[in-house]
């Protein structure tokens, strides 16, 4: 049987609330009941003692027995229902009392029922100077007697704790609602925007404020979940849009020029064929960008792991692009701290890949006349680069987003030329070396990329 989670969540704490208060009144009742018990016997005990104190001081006083001696104890009795014998110290009876004098007056009611209680009786000698001269014989109905203000007195004992317990399960039934309010509502507003983005509404988010933690992670994280959903969601239809006009232009011109060179309206010639040749390269790199990504994606790259000195690596980098920076009107800067480790565990190729990538977006998306500044450092456990350029710089919003396969900002940079996958091959790679890479950046000021290379991976 389907049951809400507070449903749930109140039957189990009534249920344990019941239990426990339930047994906390059968304990308190039975260590009440119990110590009352002992109280009166205690109180019996001291009547016993004081009575055979009494009847030793009569015996003293009159000298003997007498059927007179010590009579006046009988009033006594008979209100304070038990029952009383003398015996002189051949056990022979001196006077006594008849039990069932006590038992007409004993009638109690014990539960709505009248009882006497079994009679019961207890001897006690009575010594004189060391001599037994009698016996007083002490007899009452029940073990422990109990005075109709005793029953009473326990009765309105048991009628609280009943009261309390009561009053006790109707609080923690209030409690229980309230607690079990706090902690279904946040998870029902969780499971319930969960399945709006299972249904694919990724604009789905939660406004639940809870003060426990468990319950504020859990909410932070759907709604991080949410955003990043939303995120990949614009990222793949942007990534089909993207593919689908980088396909689609080659293709565009090449059939235009091949149909207009079979209907004679352009002439064959060796220029045109070596233009109609570019769109065929420029398709192919198009192909061999979509076969990096698929290795991105399928966790396909290995590396060849050897000793590299990223100092070393990145003057070669830097040499590379020497002509294409002078071409471009670009200053290349590269600074190094003195006396500093520089060599890492890492495989070359990929790491020069990754350089190559970063520097050549330093030139392609600068200025021209800027510049790009390479600085190089270490400690004890990385090597730190910084590449900085002051060129157009990247959006804020478009930040989140730069490692993202086909991602390439606002549309300006379009104009430039790139596939969009070259930060996410930088990131990949930097992941298989246990690297790391931040970037900051301001529009129209220039972008910061810093990349840590663990000496030990």
């Amino acid at each position: 049987m389907r049951q809400s989670i507070r449903k749930r969540l109140s039957i189990i704490i009534i249920s344990c609330s019941v239990a426990a208060v339930l047994l906390s009144a059968l304990l308190v009742n039975i260590t009440i009941t119990n110590t009352f018990n002992k109280y009166m016997e205690k109180i019996q005990s001291q009547r016993n003692t004081r009575l055979v104190e009494y009847f030793q001081q009569v015996y003293k006083s009159d000298g003997g027995w007498n059927s007179t001696s010590g009579e006046e104890m009988m009033h006594e009795a008979y209100m304070s229902n038990y029952c009383l014998s003398l015996l002189d110290d051949n056990k022979k009876v001196v006077w006594e009392m008849n039990h069932e004098d006590i038992q007409n007056k004993n009638h109690m009611k014990v539960n709505g029922k009248e009882e006497t209680g079994v009679y019961t009786s207890n001897i006690f000698d009575i010594d004189v100077n060391g001599k037994t001269v009698g016996y007083i014989i002490v007899g009452q109905y029940s073990p422990v007697l109990l005075s109709q203000e005793d029953i009473s007195f326990k009765g309105q004992i048991n009628r609280s704790i009943v009261f309390s317990g009561v009053l006790t399960l109707m609080i923690v039934t209030a409690i229980s609602l309230i607690l079990s309010k706090q902690f279904s509502e946040p998870i029902k507003a969780v499971s319930k925007t969960s399945v709006s983005l299972l249904k694919g509404n990724y604009n789905s988010r939660l406004n639940v404020k809870s003060s426990i933690e468990e319950i504020r992670n859990l909410t932070e994280s759907i709604n991080s979940l949410g955003e990043k959903l939303n995120s990949q969601d614009l990222l793949r239809k942007r990534l089909v849009s993207d593919i689908s006009h980088e396909i689609r232009t080659p293709l565009n011109v090449l059939q235009n020029n091949l149909e207009a060179m079979i209907d004679g309206i352009i002439p064959i010639t060796t220029d045109k064929l070596n233009s109609l040749n570019d769109e065929v390269i420029r398709f192919g790199k198009l192909l061999n960008n979509l076969n990096s990504l698929k290795q991105v994606e399928s966790d396909e790259i290995v590396l060849k792991l050897g000793l590299v000195n990223i100092s070393e690596l990145l003057s070669s980098v830097i040499e590379d692009f020497s002509i294409a920076a002078a071409e471009k009107d670009i200053k290349l800067f590269i600074n190094k701290s003195e006396d500093r480790d520089f060599v890492v565990i890492g495989d070359y190729d990929k790491l020069k890949q990754v350089f190559i990538n970063l520097i050549s977006n330093g030139i392609k998306f600068n200025k021209p006349g800027g510049t790009v500044w390479i600085n190089v450092d270490s400690d004890e456990d990385s090597v730190i680069i910084e590449i900085k350029d002051n060129g157009i710089g990247i959006k804020k919003e478009d930040l989140p987003y730069v490692f993202e396969r086909m991602y390439r900002g606002d549309k300006s940079r379009h104009k430039i030329e790139g596939s969009g996958i070259g930060l996410t091959l930088v990131k990949k790679i930097l992941t298989l070396h246990s690297g790391t890479i931040d970037v900051e950046s301001r529009e129209n000021k220039g972008t910061v990329f810093t990349v840590y290379i663990n000496k030990n991976n």
